[in-house]
């Protein structure tokens, strides 16, 4: 494998959730799930440091203290530039790459983690970025991006749309002539992305997801994608709990701020679909 360059983690938090309010401190197995999530990402062997960014904002001290208590990285920024955030963790943490992980994936894989990581790696110096998201294909839950400093550095600089400053990385992978963007495809060549949905957003998903900790994370602490998709095969009534959500994309919340909505949702399905 070629020689990885210094990778900066980032995992973006915030207690300001519109649909779940303090989603990220609400405990799972006795743990805040955020704690449960940085377990997970601890995992991945390819990580590199790791830093909870959040915002300025008051309500986001308590997220701030919890990681101080546990001897945590954290960064604060912009409350809704998340772009801007990421930058200036990078630029704090002296990064060649960041990986970008929401807070939002508490049953993220750390094997998948890794495999992202790895395949820009092995690409190094001939991809800017890397993710398993365009097109999708693992369940919904395991989101991760890598991107070159350089290439943030550009985005940070030139991107204006109010949604390429809250979700980071669009105005590179939507300029796949400007930047060279890599994907890496379940290797079972299935797509569950639409199908199983293992991120929170409601309340149907905490339940879900805590119920999926009660049942695998005494046993094994560290349970992965094909732990999680044999107990739903076994229990599928724990598929049911949050199904109606399955299929949401991020985007459709933010229509209102796109100049071209037609366009967009054109654009977007294309680099979903492949």
């Amino acid at each position: 494998m070629t020689e990885a360059p210094k990778i900066l983690t980032v995992i973006q938090a915030r207690m300001s959730s519109s649909r779940l309010p303090g989603k990220v401190l609400l405990s799972v197995c006795s743990k805040p799930l955020l704690l449960q999530l940085i377990e997970r990402v601890s995992f991945a062997q390819l990580k590199g440091e790791v830093v909870v960014a959040t915002s300025l904002l008051e309500e986001d001290n308590v997220i701030e203290e919890l990681c101080v208590k546990h001897n945590i990285n954290v960064f604060r920024g912009h409350p809704d530039d998340l772009l801007d955030r990421h930058y200036r963790a990078a630029l704090k943490y002296n990064a060649e790459a960041v990986v970008k992980i929401p807070s939002d994936c508490p049953l993220i894989d750390p094997v998948i983690i890794d495999k992202i990581i790895k395949y820009y790696i092995d690409h190094k110096g001939r991809l800017d970025y890397v993710s398993n998201l365009h097109p999708a294909s693992y369940p919904d839950g395991n989101d991760i991006e890598i991107i070159s400093f350089k290439s943030l550095e550009t985005a940070w600089k030139e991107a204006v749309k109010n949604y390429e400053r809250e979700h980071t990385t669009p105005f590179i992978w939507e300029n796949p002539g400007r930047f060279r963007i890599g994907n890496v495809r379940w290797e079972l060549d299935l797509d569950y992305s639409s199908t199983h949905r293992w991120t929170i957003d409601y309340e149907e998903d905490y339940v879900f997801v805590r119920t999926v900790y009660e049942e695998l994370y005494m046993k094994k602490n560290n349970f992965g994608l094909y732990d999680i998709i044999s107990l739903l095969v076994n229990k599928p009534y724990i598929s049911q709990i949050n199904k109606k959500y399955a299929g949401r994309y991020w985007y459709e919340n933010y229509l209102d701020d796109l100049t071209n909505i037609k366009e967009f949702k054109e654009n977007y399905k294309k680099v979903i679909n492949g």
